[in-house]
């Protein structure tokens, strides 16, 4: 009988890498007829989304335990791991993944107010100016 040796850092990775093939699958529209405009009144897109204090403190406590391992992983493997800790945090938190998509800068404007020092340690390893332009697939 063949001995099987778990490989947990390999499977989040292949498992980080899936989720966003997933997303950006997701993204791909194969029509090439324009969209009809809404009629009526719509939200503006740059319209700050609301995360509440709940959420964005444990956004805060997935981000930072991780900040040393990114790190050491270096930025372009940190980023998809990033990537995936937020979309992570998105999906369990009923509806901010769609804040997020409508304004990826709601996450810098999160951690600047819930834990300013989680998200300077992150751009830090990350090799980014905002939290926001780590982030693809939203």
């Amino acid at each position: 009988m063949a001995q099987h040796r778990s490989r947990p850092i390999a499977a989040r990775g292949w498992c980080a890498a899936a989720v966003l093939a997933a997303f950006a699958a997701a993204g791909c529209g194969t029509s090439t007829t324009p969209g009809v405009p809404a009629t009526g009144t719509t939200a503006p897109v740059t319209e700050t989304p609301a995360v509440s204090a709940d959420s964005a403190k444990g956004l805060c406590d997935l981000i930072g335990p991780q900040v040393d391992t990114w790190r050491g992983d270096g930025p372009t493997l940190g980023k998809t791991k990033f990537n995936a800790t937020v979309h992570d945090w998105a999906l369990r938190n009923n509806g901010v993944n769609i804040a997020v998509m409508r304004n990826r800068a709601v996450i810098d404007e999160v951690t600047t107010n819930t834990c300013p020092d989680v998200r300077q340690a992150t751009m830090a390893a990350l090799q980014i100016s905002d939290l926001a332009s780590g982030l693809a697939g939203f």
